[in-house]
């Protein structure tokens, strides 16, 4: 919980009466040493405001010209604006599009290429494409994260100005950001990220200002920073999901702050639970059910541009898709009916499914033993060994002419073998849970395994009696007897399997990945009369239905990404800085653009966590032996507003090691943020400790035997340097991350170009740079 209490001093202060007089050498007196002393541990709320906003002024200017410098190089695509470029002109195209982040950031895009009148005609499809050859306006797109980068650096400045900081604490938090070349290379860049780290950092703000007016509660200010924090929360998430970390740390903030309004000793009296249950209220108005309502809001948005049919309908049932115009899907929809041949293809993996006379093995690989049935396979290509044949259940079912319809026991005949789908209980070749799938004679299909035989089709949220199209109704093939459902994966088969899919049961019918399609009716003609494109109106799904379908389609996608890349890393990497992402190289000049942060920075701020939890355990450790040398509002600070941004760095941090999918250095850029505040919170409070502490040994040595003389000087001389100290720090942390800064700029900015020796030398930890020999 962010804490704007401004500590006295670090120890418990003593007050002892001073002489106004000189002593005979010279010296100061009690009364003007004193003064050095409480300037010296003067508290940061007193610090000039004039000052701050100087500092201020500089470093938001500095934040401008160190991401807007050079930003039109390259004039090429760079890594992900393949995807994000890509996604602003389908927006401007107004088709429809799927991704597996929330609309928000991708519509900041699109807004800016509107303003500057681009129409979406580039599509960004390969990594250095040229933009000037393709009239893209691209430097008006990478300006809209460089400015929210650029203001990130001054939003931090201001978490930390609020919070009660001094100008040296200040410098520092918002210096690691500014020279910090990961920040600038993913905010120079049609990314996401500037957004994000943007919204998250305006979250902690708005909270630290809420949080300030808590003795003025229900207020008109209290109110705004209130929703604004709110507010700012919803934008972090309506970027991407991982913005719910934010919601993690203002909320444990939050519930922190409601367990002290219960506490019926509080200063300022106890609230009655009716007044408790107004704030609680208050709260969850502010920071649950607004931000939900500003979430939904961008998804409305993303739904009402995004009319037309587009890449993204294959991620989307046919139900939604009828909502969009010009749907080819839905235009070639034609009603099955029993007899057709027709053709099943996997939604997922493209697959059709397939069989030929060859059988499975006797054995498999880990030896066990197979039916030696007729092999199902999947197969990627149109072959006539992907003709079935739908047939009724019974075998003297009168239902020539009619339609095939949901949850229809059906049997499907292939027709090049003339053998008939069948599914048992026996372990298919790479699955021992899984059931196998074969074909059986016409005789065993309509004598003793008739039942096995029997599957249902069943279509994707389709309704009772609802008509089997082809391309349109998505469908599960349910095995009756067993009710397993039809599943494929893309590990190919051994060669006995001719590196062709694997078909078989499986016993989890719910996830999507069971789900097929039929392509086409091959027997129907082109003139037949159920191949007549009728027109078909636009139909209308309620907001919520495809808000879920979205959500769920999203959600189970983005946990599939869980293939290996050439530059993923850990979380355990990230602090230390181990390796980074290769964006762009163009091999003529030599140039590249490594993304990578600042190592000397990101190290002295990870350092600095680690101190800052020794410092906490050595502060517990200590009152666990009965010794308290920290002055409370000392304490308070260290434990509520340091603490405050500890707590941001954990909840953007730790929740990756939990996570399945695919990580990157970039996932680490909050946290960063967050040890950055924590880096220029500890340095001040280490040097207000060591001014307090020196005015406590003073005042023993005064009492004691040594010479008033000696111990007036020192006191005098620490207490000059004791101001200069935080600057000092300041001064020498910048001078350190200023080199690293300058040195990787040649990566961060892709020039100019290095040659085989200045690459060597910029391999720190072995980064895997290009042009290295």
């Amino acid at each position: 919980m962010a804490n704007t209490a401004t500590p006295q001093g670090t120890v418990r202060q003593r007050n002892v009466a001073g002489s106004s007089k000189r002593t005979k050498d010279g010296s100061s007196s009690d009364v003007e040493v004193d003064k050095l002393v409480k300037a010296a541990a003067k508290p940061p709320k007193v610090q000039s405001e004039r000052d701050h906003k100087i500092a201020f002024f500089f470093i938001t200017i500095a934040s401008f010209i160190t991401r807007f410098w050079g930003i039109s190089h390259p004039n090429e695509v760079v890594f992900d604006e393949v995807h994000f470029g890509k996604f602003a002109s389908y927006y401007l195209q107004k088709t429809y599009f799927f991704d597996v982040h929330p609309p928000l950031g991708k519509l900041l895009f699109a807004f800016t290429g509107w303003l500057v009148g681009y129409d979406g005609h580039f599509l960004f499809e390969n990594i250095g494409d040229s933009y000037i050859a393709n009239k893209v306006p691209y430097v008006a797109f990478r300006s809209l994260p460089a400015l929210l980068g650029a203001l990130t650096v001054s939003v931090v400045y201001l978490i930390m100005w609020e919070s009660g900081y001094s100008v040296p604490a200040c410098i520092i938090a918002a210096g690691l950001v500014l020279l910090d070349n990961a920040h600038i290379g993913q905010t120079r860049l049609i990314l996401l990220d500037a957004t994000l780290v943007f919204a998250m950092a305006c979250s902690l703000l708005c909270y630290i200002r809420f949080y300030k007016l808590r003795h003025e509660p229900f207020s008109r200010k209290w109110w705004k920073w209130l929703i604004l924090t709110g507010f700012a929360l919803s934008c972090d998430i309506s970027v991407k999901y991982v913005g719910l970390f934010a919601f993690i740390t203002i909320g444990s903030a939050v519930i922190i702050d409601l367990w002290d309004l219960l506490d019926i000793k509080r200063p300022g009296g106890a609230l009655t639970l009716p007044e408790f249950g107004k704030h609680f209220a208050a709260r969850a108005f502010g920071l649950i059910i607004l931000p939900f309502c500003f979430y939904l809001f961008w998804f409305q948005v993303h739904f009402t541009v995004l009319s037309r049919s587009g890449p993204g309908d294959d991620f989307m049932t046919p139900e939604f898709q009828e909502t969009l115009s010009d749907n080819i899907m839905l235009q070639n929809a034609i009603t099955i009916d029993y007899y057709d041949t027709i053709s099943i293809k996997h939604k997922e993996t493209k697959a059709y499914l397939h069989s030929h006379s060859d059988r499975y093995p006797l054995r498999y690989d880990d030896g066990r033993v197979s039916s030696q049935g007729q092999q199902v396979t999947g197969y990627p290509f149109n072959d006539t060994n992907n003709y079935w044949q739908i047939l009724p259940a019974g075998e003297n079912d009168q239902v020539l002419g009619r339609h095939v319809k949901n949850h229809d026991l059906i049997r499907l005949r292939h027709l090049v073998t003339d053998t008939i789908l069948l599914s048992h209980d026996v372990a298919s070749p790479y699955y021992p849970t899984n059931q196998e799938f074969t074909t059986v004679s016409l005789a065993d299909a309509y004598g003793d395994r008739a039942k096995d035989t029997l599957f249902e089709v069943r279509i994707e949220h389709g309704k009772q009696n609802q008509e089997f199209k082809t391309i349109s109704s998505h469908f599960k093939l349910i095995h009756n007897p067993s009710k397993v459902a039809m599943w494929t994966h893309p590990k190919p088969l051994p060669d006995w399997g001719h590196k062709q899919q694997e078909i078989n049961g499986n016993k989890q019918i719910a996830p999507s990945s069971n789900v097929w399609l039929v392509e086409d009716i091959s027997n129907l003609p082109a003139d037949h009369p159920r191949r007549e494109k009728k027109q078909r109106q636009v139909k209308h799904l309620p907001f919520l239905r495809k808000w879920f379908e979205l959500q769920r389609s999203m959600f189970w996608h983005n946990n599939q990404l869980t293939a290996s890349h050439p530059y993923a890393s850990q979380p355990w990497q990230w602090p230390f800085l181990l390796r980074g992402v290769s964006f762009w190289t163009q091999n003529d000049t030599r140039q590249q653009i490594y993304f990578v942060g600042n190592p000397l920075g990101w190290w002295i701020a990870s350092s600095v966590l680690a101190i800052y939890v020794g410092i906490v355990l050595a502060d517990q450790f200590s009152l666990r032996r009965g010794m308290d040398a920290l002055d409370h509002r000392a304490r308070s600070r260290l434990y509520n507003s340091t603490g405050f941004f500890f707590l941001a760095w954990a909840t953007h941090y730790f929740p990756f090691f939990v996570m399945g999918r695919q990580l990157f250095l970039h996932h680490y850029l909050p946290a960063h943020l967050a040890s950055a505040l924590v880096t220029g919170a500890l340095v001040e409070f280490i040097f207000s400790q060591d001014a307090a502490e020196h005015e406590v040994a003073y005042q023993a040595a005064k009492s004691g035997k040594k010479s008033n003389k000696h111990h007036l000087t020192a006191r005098e001389r620490f207490a000059g340097q004791s101001l200069l100290g935080p600057w000092i720090a300041a001064g020498v942390i910048l001078a350190l991350i200023s080199f690293t800064w300058y040195f990787f700029l040649p990566l961060t900015y892709g020039y100019p170009g290095l040659t085989v020796e200045q690459v060597v030398r910029r391999k720190w930890l072995g980064y895997d740079l290009h042009f290295a020999k």
